[in-house]
C-alpha cells in the first residue's frame, strides 16, 4: 500500500446563516414580553441603543437627516441577505435631539457641585431625628401596603397540631410528617418508609399514633396514605348514608368509577336507588382537600394584534405596540464617532451601533412579518370570525407560508406565542390552524367541526342506551362524516368524554 501527499481544488455549495439572521428569526420567535426582557438586556449592554423619548415619536424625519448625512461616511452596516445592498445609518430614522447639549449640562452639575455646602453632600451630614422618623414611617407604610403571603397548608397544619399535648417523639414526628404532604395533602410514601428515614429512632406505634393526630386535623381527609382513605377519612358518623358510603369506598370503588352499578347491586344486595344516592353523596366529598390552600396566579395574556373590520366589511389586523419601547440610535454617540480622534474609539462605537442596528431591524422585520401573517391567516379564516368556531375551516402553515412568500418555519415562529384580539375573543395565532377530513360530498372539513359535531351526537344519546364508538362512526356517517372507529375513539377520550358504559344511566 502506497501513501502520498496531493492537493485538489474542490467547489461546492454550503449554507450557513449569518448572524443577523440568527438574530432576526430569534426576535420573530419572541412572544410580547420576552421582546420587552429583550430590550431591555439591550439597553443594559449597548450604550449606544436608547429610548426614544415619546414625545419625539412624532416629529419628522427632517429634523434627524440634518444631523446625521455628515456621519454616513463612518458608519455603514453591511447587509448578510443575499441581494441586499450595504446600509448606510443615514437611510434609517435616527431622531436626534439638536436642542440638548450633554456638555452644558455637565458643566451645569459641576458648578452647583461647587457651590454647594460640604456639610450637606449626600452622605456626610448626619440625618436628622424628624427625617429618620419619617423615612421609618415611610418604610412601614409601604410594608404594610405590601400583599401578605397567604397560609400555606403545611403551616396550617402545623399551627393545629401545637394544641394536640402528646410526648416529644411524637410531637417531633408529627411535625416531620406534616412537612412531607404533597400539596394535596396526602402522605407520598409508606409509614414504614418515613420511620426508615426519619434522624430518630422511633417505634411504629409511637409513628402510628402521630399519624392518626393528624388525620383529625382540618381540613379533613389529610394524611390519607392513599385515595380510598383519604375519603374514608372525610366520613362521620352523622352523615346520611353513611354505611353505605364505607361499603362503596372500601370494597366497590372501581366499579364506581366504571359505572358498574349491577356488579355492585349483585355483591351488596343494595338497591339501584340506594347504591346511586349513594354514589351522590360520595361526590359531595373533597378528593384533594389540600388543593384549597394553593395559590394559582392566573397569568395575563397581552395580545400583539387586534382585528377590525373596515367599512368594505374585509377584517383588517393592527398591530399592538404600545407595550414594546421605540428605540433609537443615541445621538451622542455620532457625533463621537465624527469628532473623536482614536481610531480604538471610533471602531468600538462603530461595532456596538452595528448591533443597535441590527436590533431595530430585526424587531421592525418581526412587525412586518408578523402582521402580514396574521393577515393572511384571518383572509382565511373570516367565516370563523363571521359566524364562529364551528365555521372554522382547514389551514395549514404551508398556505400561509405560500401566501405570503416566506418558509413554513417562519410562519411557525411568526405564530408561536403570538395572541390576536378578535371579535370574537383572543385567540392564540395556532388556534386558526388545523386538519381536517373530506366528507362525501368531498368537502373539506377541520377536525374542530369534527369535535363539535361528535359533541352534539353524544349529548342527544339516550342515556339508558348510550352509543358505542361504532354506533358513533355510524350516527356521524348519516351527517356525511365518514371517520374511522379508532379517530373517533382518539377524539372522545381527548375531549374527556366517558365510554357508553360508563355513560349509561341506571
Amino acid at each position: 500500500m502506497q501513501l502520498n501527499l496531493s492537493q485538489q481544488m474542490k467547489m461546492s455549495q454550503q449554507m450557513k446563516l449569518a448572524p443577523r439572521m440568527i438574530q432576526s428569526m430569534e426576535i420573530l420567535q419572541l412572544s410580547l414580553m420576552d421582546l420587552q426582557d429583550r430590550i431591555d438586556q439591550e439597553l443594559t449592554e449597548n450604550v449606544t441603543l436608547e429610548l426614544l423619548p415619546s414625545s419625539q415619536d412624532d416629529r419628522a424625519d427632517s429634523e434627524s437627516s440634518a444631523s446625521t448625512t455628515d456621519v454616513s461616511d463612518e458608519v455603514s452596516i453591511t447587509a448578510t441577505d443575499n441581494n441586499e445592498a450595504p446600509m448606510d445609518l443615514d437611510q434609517k430614522e435616527l431622531v436626534v435631539d439638536s436642542d440638548h447639549n450633554n456638555e452644558a449640562d455637565f458643566e451645569r452639575l459641576l458648578e452647583m457641585s461647587s457651590e454647594w455646602p460640604a456639610d450637606n453632600i449626600l452622605g456626610s451630614a448626619r440625618p436628622s431625628s424628624n427625617r429618620v422618623e419619617e423615612d421609618g414611617e415611610r418604610k412601614h407604610d409601604t410594608m404594610s401596603n405590601m400583599e401578605s403571603r397567604p397560609q400555606s397548608l403545611h403551616e396550617y397544619l402545623l399551627e393545629q397540631y401545637t394544641f394536640f399535648d402528646c410526648p416529644p417523639q411524637i410531637r417531633a414526628f408529627g411535625e416531620y410528617l406534616i412537612q412531607n404532604f404533597d400539596h394535596n395533602g396526602r402522605l407520598p410514601s409508606t409509614l414504614p418508609e418515613v420511620v426508615q428515614v426519619y434522624a430518630r429512632p422511633i417505634s411504629m406505634e409511637d409513628a402510628q399514633t402521630a399519624l392518626e393526630l393528624i388525620q383529625k386535623l382540618d381540613p379533613p381527609g389529610v394524611g390519607a396514605r392513599d385515595h380510598r382513605e383519604m375519603l374514608l377519612l372525610q366520613l362521620t358518623p352523622e352523615m346520611p348514608y353513611s354505611d353505605v358510603m364505607v361499603t362503596l369506598i372500601s370494597q366497590h370503588l372501581e366499579d364506581v368509577a366504571h359505572n358498574r352499578l349491577p356488579v355492585i347491586q349483585r355483591k351488596t344486595g343494595y338497591s339501584l336507588d340506594l347504591i346511586k344516592t349513594g354514589i351522590e353523596q360520595l361526590q359531595q366529598l373533597n378528593p384533594y382537600p389540600g388543593r384549597g390552600f394553593e395559590v394559582r396566579r392566573e397569568q395575563r395574556v397581552t395580545p400583539d394584534l387586534s382585528v377590525t373590520r373596515n367599512d368594505d366589511g374585509r377584517y383588517v389586523v393592527t398591530l399592538l405596540d404600545e407595550y414594546t419601547p421605540s428605540l433609537r440610535i443615541s445621538p451622542k454617540y455620532h457625533r463621537m464617532l465624527k469628532d473623536d480622534p482614536s481610531q480604538e474609539t471610533r471602531d468600538w462605537i462603530r461595532r456596538k451601533v452595528e448591533s443597535a442596528r441590527w436590533l431595530i431591524e430585526s424587531i421592525e422585520q418581526r412587525y412586518s412579518t408578523l402582521k402580514r401573517v396574521a393577515q393572511a391567516i384571518v383572509d382565511h379564516q373570516t367565516a370563523f370570525l363571521d359566524n364562529g368556531p364551528q365555521y372554522i375551516v382547514p389551514l395549514k402553515m404551508q398556505q400561509i407560508a405560500d401566501k405570503v412568500g416566506v418558509h413554513v418555519t417562519t410562519v411557525s415562529r411568526a405564530v408561536d406565542d403570538k395572541w390576536i384580539q378578535t371579535p370574537r375573543g383572543l385567540f392564540p395565532l395556532k388556534r386558526f390552524f388545523g386538519g381536517g377530513t373530506q366528507t362525501s360530498d368531498g368537502e373539506q372539513v377541520a377536525w374542530d367541526i369534527i369535535r363539535i359535531k361528535l359533541r352534539e351526537v353524544v349529548d342527544n344519546e339516550d342515556k339508558c342506551n348510550p352509543l358505542s364508538d361504532d354506533a358513533l362512526v355510524e350516527a356521524l356517517a348519516k351527517q356525511g362524516y365518514k371517520l374511522a372507529r379508532r379517530t373517533i375513539t382518539k377524539y372522545r377520550k381527548n375531549m374527556n368524554i366517558p365510554s357508553s358504559r360508563q355513560r349509561r344511566e341506571y
